[in-house]
C-alpha cells in the first residue's frame, strides 16, 4: 500500500471515529417561572400589603401571561408568611411581601425564626405610602403642635390605637412619643375594623393610620387628620398638611411593601422577576391603583432593595432601643 493509500485509509478511519461520538444538544434556558407564582402577604386582606400585592399580581398575569396567586398568612409579627416561603423551592415562585414590621421585627423579637439578611435575598421595593394622623373630633387639637401640647399637659390620659403589636401604627406611635416628649398609653386590637370602631366613638383619641380605611371618615368630619407622616402633601388628602408643614421633619416615617425569595433563589430568575415587575409598576394602571391608597410606586434593582431594608432594620432596632418595646408575653 503506498503512503498516500495509508494517509487516505487514516483520515477515514478519523472521521468515523468522530461520528461515533454523542454531540450533546445546544444548553437551553428554563422557562421562567416554572409553575404558578405565589405572593404571601403576612396581613390580612384588604389592608394596604395585601389591596398593593394583589395590584401587582394581577398587572403581572396580564403583562407576562404568568399564573400568579395571592395567599394571606398573617401573624406572628409578620413571620408566618416568612416561614412558609422558606418551605417552598428556592426557585423565585414563592414571594415574600415584606413590609415595615419584619424590619423592626428582630429588634423586639428574641427567638426570631429567620434572619432577612440570611434565609432571604431581596427582589424589589414595590410601594411607598405615608400614614396619617387622625384624632376623634372630641380631642380639642386642630394642629400637631396644639396635639403635642394637650398631651404634654395631661401625661398618661391620652390613648394612640394600633391594629397590632409591632404593626406601624404602633411603631410610628413610639416614635411619636420619643420625639415629642409625650406620654400616651398604646392599646393594640387584633381586629382593626373594632379599632376604627373605637376610635370613632370616643374611647381612644389617636391613631397612625394607613390612608385608605380613613379619607372617607375624615372628608365626612368623623375622623380629624392633623397630618399626613410624609415630606409632603399627598393627593389622597390634598387638604392635609405634612409632617413638615407642621413643624415636626424628624417624625417623617416611610410605610412601603417590597418583594424578598427564599435565599438560594438563582440569580437569574431574580432578575426576571425584577425587570417584570419594574415593568408592571411603571403601567398607568398600577400608578392609579396605588393613587387610591395614597401610595407610588417604587420600583428599582434588587441591590437598591436590599440595602434599604438593612438601612430600616437599623433604623427601626434604634427606635425600639430608645423606646424600651418588648413583645408581649
Amino acid at each position: 500500500m503506498t503512503g498516500r493509500a495509508r494517509r487516505l485509509l487514516s483520515r477515514i478511519a478519523l472521521l468515523i471515529a468522530c461520528a461515533a461520538v454523542p454531540v450533546a444538544p445546544p444548553a437551553v434556558a428554563q422557562p421562567f417561572p416554572p409553575g404558578t407564582i405565589r405572593i404571601l402577604v403576612p396581613t390580612a386582606p384588604s389592608t394596604p400589603p395585601d389591596i398593593i400585592s394583589r395590584v401587582v399580581a394581577s398587572e403581572l398575569a396580564a403583562g407576562e401571561g404568568w399564573q400568579v396567586i395571592v395567599e394571606n398568612k398573617p401573624g406572628a409579627v409578620m413571620t408566618i408568611a416568612g416561614n412558609e416561603v422558606l418551605k417552598q423551592p428556592a426557585n423565585g415562585t414563592a414571594i415574600y411581601a415584606m413590609s415595615v414590621p419584619i424590619a423592626a421585627a428582630p429588634a423586639f423579637l428574641p427567638n426570631m425564626p429567620f434572619q432577612l439578611d440570611r434565609d432571604f435575598l431581596p427582589v424589589v421595593k414595590i410601594s411607598v405610602s405615608y400614614n396619617v394622623l387622625v384624632v376623634n373630633p372630641s380631642v380639642p387639637a386642630k394642629s400637631v403642635s396644639e396635639f403635642v401640647q394637650l398631651l404634654k399637659s395631661q401625661p398618661d390620659k391620652w390613648n394612640f390605637l394600633s391594629g397590632g403589636f409591632g404593626t406601624p401604627a404602633h411603631l410610628t406611635g413610639e416614635m411619636f412619643k420619643l420625639q415629642t416628649g409625650i406620654r400616651a398609653t398604646h392599646v393594640p386590637y387584633q381586629q382593626f375594623p373594632q379599632a376604627i370602631g373605637d376610635l370613632l366613638g370616643g374611647g381612644n383619641h389617636y391613631m397612625f393610620i394607613a390612608m385608605l380605611p380613613v379619607v372617607d371618615l375624615i372628608k365626612a368630619g368623623k375622623l380629624r387628620a392633623l397630618a399626613v407622616t410624609g415630606p409632603e402633601r399627598v393627593a389622597a388628602l390634598p387638604d392635609v398638611p405634612s409632617i413638615v408643614e407642621a413643624g415636626y421633619p424628624d417624625l417623617v416615617t416611610e410605610d412601603w411593601v417590597g418583594f424578598a425569595v427564599k435565599g438560594g433563589t438563582p440569580a437569574g430568575a431574580i432578575a426576571q422577576l425584577n425587570a417584570a415587575i419594574n415593568k408592571a409598576l411603571a403601567t398607568a394602571r398600577v400608578h392609579e391603583s396605588f393613587a387610591k391608597l395614597g401610595a407610588k410606586p417604587a420600583g428599582g434593582t434588587a441591590a437598591e432593595y436590599g440595602e434599604f431594608v438593612k438601612s430600616q432594620m437599623a433604623y427601626w432596632a434604634a427606635i425600639v432601643s430608645r423606646s424600651g418595646i418588648r413583645m408581649p408575653q
